[in-house]
């Protein structure tokens, strides 16, 4: 699936906590993205500003709770009110995570899956029921994971299958590939590159905590460390510059700062675009410019 991106430069995940604070960002940032869950049938005072934003920016809506890779049933009544709430507002795509967080009760936790083929099949068929309910496609995140069950594939592997076999979209988060690159043991460049570029909608960026010199947590309540920085100027120069998103949960620092790393994206998308490579095609400048 070849898709043109659903937004364009630098975006901030929204918060609650960030409603009167971003009130003036204005052209600071580019798009927004809200985890829909903490939005459906939302009114009042949090409704309204809600309102304010997606009226003034481009939103995506990033899921926290269908567990996509899960075995019980898909959430059919969740979906129909993400169905009408990307209609309300007007959202340019939705994304979940390649993980699960439900069995018999909701686990609270995003969990991986087991790197098998069976698996691939499995995950494949919800996500394309998916889409075929929402009646668009869908990017799929590329999460971090402590614990690697019936590793029969390797993880990009895994990702590429799925990805081709429910012929969706990828949300790249940049940050994921990094901690887990330490936590397992892998080269973040040489996973970055034998991504499909071409099936990027946008990407992730965020900061973890360093539990260990092998083991990284990937908490977003940290500024974003310059390998990570670096890996995402890597991203670009693979597969030309794609939309990207900085992530912060928790721990939120001033929103001047804030602000200042959503720059440090735009500044970075300008000085990749102008060396882009002579493979990425005029089109694709284009979207980038």
């Amino acid at each position: 699936m070849t898709n043109k991106y659903p937004v364009t430069g630098a975006g901030l995940g929204l918060r609650r906590s960030l409603l009167e604070a971003l009130s003036s960002a204005d052209d600071a940032v580019d798009f927004m993205e809200v985890a829909p869950e903490n939005w459906i049938n939302v009114g009042g005072r949090f409704g309204r500003q809600l309102r304010e934003y997606t009226e003034r920016y481009p939103l995506l809506c990033h899921g926290l709770s269908l567990s996509i890779a899960g075995p019980a049933e898909l959430d059919w009544e969740l979906l129909k009110n993400i169905k009408q709430f990307m209609r309300d507002h007007q959202v340019r795509c939705y994304s979940e995570h390649l993980s699960y967080c439900s069995d018999d009760g909701h686990l609270y936790d995003l969990l991986p899956i087991p790197f098998t083929g069976d698996a691939v099949k499995f995950v494949a068929n919800r996500i394309r029921q998916v889409q075929d309910f929402l009646e668009q496609p869908m990017a799929i995140e590329n999460i971090s994971y402590y614990a690697a069950p019936q590793q029969e594939l390797s993880e990009i592997d895994f990702i590429c299958a799925v990805l081709e076999e429910a012929d969706c979209d990828l949300l790249l988060d940049v940050n994921n590939i990094y901690v887990n690159s330490i936590n397992h043991g892998y080269d973040a460049d040489d996973f970055l590159a034998a991504l499909p570029g071409e099936r990027i909608a946008y990407g992730h960026i965020a900061g973890h905590f360093v539990e260990a010199e092998d083991l990284l947590i990937d908490t977003h309540g940290a500024d974003v460390i310059d390998p990570v920085w670096r890996l995402l100027d890597s991203a670009y120069q693979h597969f030309g510059v794609f939309p990207t998103l900085l992530e912060r949960d928790f721990n939120l620092p001033p929103v001047n700062e804030l602000l200042a790393e959503v720059d440090a994206i735009k500044m970075r998308q300008k000085g990749a675009v102008i060396a882009l490579p002579e493979n990425v095609d005029s089109d694709q400048r284009e979207l980038q410019a």
